[in-house]
């Protein structure tokens, strides 16, 4: 922000009088930083405050607010420049900052700076003028011009005239800077070429970025009486007979007018024969038709020469002469009309299809008017005589637009007279398409390849097919076919820019799930029906480095210590243990090699570097500590390479208990104690959130089957049998096919027993719980265990009798006095599931219980 502070000397009364200016664009959010007043006037923040600084503004309109506690001026709320000043500029506004105690004053200007925020516009979407073909070339015809609320740099700065060859565009300054433009015709109109013209006028501004408005500009071409009629030909020639009967048609005579409409209407007349009435020849003034009224002898005139003549209901004439001979020879070439011919055939059209009906005049008689048409053989055409001189021009073959697309057709005329007269005339027939060939790939099969955890939306590949069909049929467009990946449609992985071809992905792909991606593209053709052509796209996934290896072995437990035991005796060379990891990644990238990180004494271990095997390097002594810990490394070959660690626990010693007393002093002594704090704040926070949580579902269980009673004690609905659901095996083994739910129950005298659990161990591992109680595999039972150091399990579902037999109502089955079991049955005595209590000391027959259930309710 610039600026600029100007002072004033002080009066008497401490009035001090200071200007500030400061500067700021437009359209800036609330709460933007405008200047730093206590700065700018030498002002201490606490006399702001002490002062109680305010900003005293003229306007409604809160622009600004000063911030006492930092002697900051804000942007209040968003100004907006063209509101606030139009198209004044500069565009300021003042404002007073006023202190107490003493009084001072001080003068603000804000200059609010123009921001190209508005883009030129344009009244009018469209702008109609109708111009007439007669108008002559330098008349000005005025646009109107666009609005730019904007100023300076960032207003209108110039118009555009899309380019064409009839108008040229002028633009003006007016004294007040604004511009306008002027539209001038360059080249005279004719509305018989193009009755229509279709311009863009476009208005720029010189902001950044630079915006810009458009209008479009439709003229309609009026016509104009401008063009005379025209004959086809400059002088018409006709032979006849002289024993030509009167009333023949001797010629036929046409004038075109390029006119519109009424403008067009032509009629036909001889000129000059007032003075000589023997003249045996009239002409139809409508149809332009000449034809013998009189009789004619070759001997007295052998021709005529006859002033035609054209003219349009506005006396506009055209001239042409017809020239009429009269003979008793071979004197008339063979005249060649296309009675019916379209210059276009579909290129599936049979052979023998009829091109275009010919017909072929020759005013001799006899063999003199006998004519015969012909063309070149080397086209795939010919002719068929019909009628009398006329014949069909049919097709021989199939045609391919793709070889040749457009014929030019030359026809020959020759009578039978001595010496034969023959005309020539040439068409040209366009052979016009259909869709009869599929898209073709530049590729029968496209492979790329991708680096796994790609970002969507990256462009993998771009496929291309062609069409030479013409126009829409040649259109291709590109799509996927529904196939599946891994259950999933493939559009859910890739999609393809139906006009480009740009083959996307949509998803990062994974290279452990799928390392390669066959999608099927078709490419379709606008045609109809449409034809397509399918190609195969192969996705090769890249690997990438992004799975760490993973230990199966040693299992890394959380609860006992697990370690390997090592003999005193043993040989160097001694295979302690082996440790196993895989990386799912391939490559390079799942090259695995072990390297010993950490250990109690690293001159006694070693780690194989790619098979993972620790073994033992020296001999062992005596002065060896029993318990050894080693820490091994294990990296894969990636760039960058990931790694994961691996403790191995190793125990030196030649019997058990020496392995026991020292694992329970590591066990006890340092993990346990040194993680003392943490495991109580942990203990104490699981076992809260267990209370409350038991609290609130005994709570919603209580109400929800309170409700369920409540709900099938006032309903008539049938009864649905219960049955208890199916509890997974808690053991975590995994080894029970069949899963039934138990309840247990004990007697009132059956605290006094206890169920004894022995865990078996590995052959060659020791297994140290955290009481320091060893487990031994050798098939040996302890001689006597107490009670303290015997471990109960008691779990729900495992250790109990069943709690009935719903076939056998004989069936006894102790309970504590109060307990809560479900109930179900057959059909016939089915009730709905709940709890049902009993204080019930002793046994009971089932029987009796259904048998008062069933009373109760």
């Amino acid at each position: 922000m610039d600026s600029k502070i100007i002072w004033f000397p002080a009066c008497c009364f401490h009035f001090v009088l200071g200007q500030i200016r400061y500067s700021l664009p437009e359209e800036m959010r609330k709460g933007l930083f405008v200047g730093d007043v206590a700065r700018d006037l030498g002002l201490d923040v606490t006399r702001l405050v002490s002062g109680r600084a305010r900003l005293v503004i003229d306007d409604d309109n809160q622009y600004v607010a000063l911030n006492q506690n930092k002697g900051h001026i804000v942007v209040n709320e968003i100004i907006d420049r063209e509101k606030l000043c139009a198209k004044k500029s500069p565009c300021s506004f003042s404002l007073e900052i006023v202190l107490e105690d003493p009084l001072e004053l001080f003068s603000i200007t804000i200059e609010i700076q123009d921001v190209n925020d508005h883009a030129p516009s344009f009244p009018k979407k469209e702008i109609h003028l109708e111009i007439s073909e007669s108008t002559p070339t330098g008349t000005v015809f005025l646009l109107e011009s666009a609005a730019d609320p904007d100023v300076g740099i960032n207003s209108l700065q110039s118009y555009s005239l899309k380019e064409n060859r009839h108008f040229v565009l002028k633009q003006h300054t007016r004294t007040d800077g604004s511009k306008n433009a002027e539209m001038m015709l360059r080249t005279g109109l004719d509305r018989e070429k193009q009755s229509e013209h279709a311009l863009i006028l476009t208005a720029v501004d010189g902001g950044e970025p630079q915006r810009s408005g458009t209008v479009k500009i439709h003229i309609a071409v009026l016509d104009a009486n401008d063009n005379a009629p025209v004959f086809t030909q400059s002088v018409y020639k006709a032979s006849v007979l002289e024993n030509v009967l009167q009333g023949k048609i001797i010629a036929k005579v046409s004038a075109v007018d390029a006119d519109q409409g009424y403008n067009g209407n032509v009629t036909y007349y001889f000129t000059h024969l007032e003075e000589d009435l023997s003249c045996p020849f009239e002409i139809n003034s409508y149809t332009g038709d000449v034809k013998l009224t009189g009789e004619i002898d070759y001997e007295v005139s052998s021709n005529y020469e006859i002033n035609l003549q054209a003219k349009d209901p506005w006396g506009v004439v055209g001239a042409s002469k017809l020239i009429i001979e009269i003979a008793d020879a071979n004197d008339n070439s063979p005249i060649i009309t296309m009675a019916s011919f379209s210059g276009k055939i579909s290129e599936d059209s049979l052979p023998g299809t009829v091109v275009a009906l010919i017909s072929v005049q020759d005013k001799d008689s006899g063999r003199n008017g006998q004519v015969h048409l012909n063309i070149d053989e080397n086209l795939p055409f010919k002719i068929k005589s019909s009628l009398r001189n006329y014949y069909t021009l049919v097709t021989q073959q199939i045609l391919d637009r793709e070889k040749l697309s457009k014929y030019n057709i030359t026809l020959t005329a020759t009578d039978e007279g001595f010496p034969a007269l023959s005309s020539r005339k040439t068409v040209v027939l366009d052979v016009t398409d259909i869709n009869d060939n599929a898209p073709t790939f530049s590729q029968s099969v496209y492979i790329t390849q991708v680096m796994e955890n790609n970002s969507p939306g990256v462009a993998m590949l771009q496929i291309h097919a062609t069409d030479p069909d013409q126009d829409r049929n040649a259109r291709v467009s590109y799509f996927l076919i529904d196939g599946e990946v891994n259950g999933n449609p493939v559009s859910t992985y890739f999609s393809i820019n139906t006009e480009s071809g740009v083959i996307q992905s949509l998803r990062s792909l994974d290279f452990e799930q799928v390392k390669e991606y066959n999608i099927k593209v078709q490419a379709q053709d606008g045609g109809s029906p449409p034809l397509n052509r399918k190609t195969t796209v192969i996705i090769r996934v890249q690997d990438q480095n992004d799975n760490p290896p993973q230990v199966l072995y040693p299992v890394q437990t959380g609860g006992s210590l697990v370690a390997e035991m090592v003999p005193r005796s043993v040989d160097v060379g001694y295979l302690v243990t082996k440790v196993v990891a895989v990386d799912v990644d391939s490559g390079q990238n799942a090259w695995l090699s072990y390297k010993l990180q950490k250990a109690t004494d690293r001159a006694l271990f070693e780690v194989g570097l790619q098979n993972g095997e620790i073994r033992t390097i020296r001999q062992v002594t005596d002065k060896d500590a029993v318990k050894q810990r080693l820490t091994v490394i294990v990296e894969d070959n990636g760039q960058p390479s990931r790694s994961a660690t691996v403790i191995v626990n190793v125990a030196v010693a030649d019997s058990f208990p020496e392995v026991l007393s020292e694992f329970t002093d590591f066990t006890q002594d340092k993990e346990y104690n040194d993680n003392l704090t943490f495991y109580l704040v942990l203990a104490l926070a699981v076992v809260s959130f267990l209370f409350i949580t038991c609290l609130v579902v005994i709570i919603s269980v209580k109400i929800y089957r309170w409700r369920q009673s409540r709900v099938m004690y006032h309903s008539n609905l049938p009864v649905i049998p219960y049955y208890p659901p199916r509890y997974s095996d808690t053991l975590g083994t995994g080894t029970l096919q069949h899963v039934y739910n138990y309840e247990v129950c004990r007697t009132t005298d059956s605290r006094k027993s206890d169920i004894q659990y022995v865990q078996p161990m590995s052959q060659s591992l020791v297994s140290v719980d955290d009481a320091g109680t060893e487990n031994l595999q050798n098939g040996e039972q302890p001689s006597s265990v107490s009670n303290t150091s015997t471990l109960v399990s008691w779990s729900v579902g495992l250790y109990a009798n069943p709690v009935f037999n719903p076939r056998g109502d004989e069936e006894r089955f102790p309970c504590w006095e109060y307990c809560t079991r479900p109930r179900f049955g057959s059909e016939k005595d089915a009730y709905w599931p709940g709890p049902h209590r009993y204080r019930r000391k002793h046994p009971v027959r089932r029987t009796e219980d259904r048998q008062r259930d069933a009373s109760r309710e």
